[in-house]
């Protein structure tokens, strides 16, 4: 059995441009940043964070939020959906799910089923409005779908620096979205607890890496862990990203996610 990767992974900074890592062999990159809240000033930043890939399942934040707001999703447990065979998910994902399980265990079809609850209008309202990176969700013509695939290797990009910029004006109640949206979202986003004091928000995401012609690029693996720390009243949002030739057990997106929560008490001193 593979040796499972542990939180001091760190990924070698090898950066191209956007367009060569869709013609050719993806290569590695890394970015961690970390904002404080409040103020929104630049605690830590590495790597390469102005560059702008799809969200994954990250994007079951902002998800969250508009599903809140458009009434769609109700409480932590509400509402509660079954899986429909005609989805052809994985087998994780068949099962009876609601909005705490949807996140916790991020559950593709659930935001399927917001996004066709919301329609193509509305969704895409929501994310414009948001200032979500590109706010791009049309889709890949031929290739994706824009309601119900447009933040998976698709259309919709955001970049590390854009991802905390969404999450501060989150936390600090900035959206235009009501208040009530935004506090149901944040019980439902997973937590984690990390060295001297601090507890973690946030959502991981991960894809394989697509060509131009949206094939498969090998085992390069696009890895994201997005969200907020909280320690007694001082608050920071983070946002970091990782792609690398994976071959781990586990998702890139855990190795990422376990990495930010030990590293985070020395990168907000």
């Amino acid at each position: 059995m593979k040796k499972r990767r542990t939180a001091a992974f760190v990924v070698t900074l090898a950066v191209s441009s956007l367009a060569s890592m869709e013609t050719k062999a993806a290569e590695k990159l890394h970015c961690t940043v970390v904002l404080d809240a409040e103020s929104g000033g630049v605690l830590h930043r590495d790597g390469t964070c102005d560059k702008a890939f799809a969200p994954q399942s990250s994007f079951k934040l902002p998800l969250a939020i508009m599903g809140y707001d458009a009434g769609i999703l109700k409480d932590a447990t509400n509402p509660r959906l079954n899986y429909k065979t005609e989805w052809k998910r994985p087998k994780r994902e068949q099962k009876s799910v609601d909005p705490t399980i949807w996140e916790r265990d991020s559950i593709v079809w659930y935001s399927q089923e917001i996004t066709r609850r919301l329609g193509k209008a509305k969704f895409a309202d929501y994310v414009q409005r948001f200032g979500y990176g590109n706010a791009d969700v049309r889709g890949v013509p031929g290739q994706t779908d824009g309601l119900t695939e447009s933040w998976l290797m698709s259309s919709l990009k955001i970049s590390a620096d854009q991802q905390v910029d969404f999450v501060r004006r989150f936390v600090t109640g900035k959206l235009p979205v009501s208040k009530e949206a935004m506090a149901k979202t944040q019980a439902i986003i997973p937590q984690f607890s990390a060295a001297d004091g601090w507890q973690v928000y946030g959502k991981t995401g991960s894809g394989r890496m697509r060509t131009k012609a949206n094939t498969y690029d090998g085992d390069w693996w696009l890895g994201w862990f997005v969200g907020w720390a909280q320690k007694g009243e001082r608050k920071v949002v983070f946002a970091s990203l990782n792609i690398d030739d994976w071959r781990g057990d586990e998702p890139i997106s855990f190795a990422t996610r376990d990495a930010l929560i030990a590293d985070l008490p020395k990168r907000v001193k």
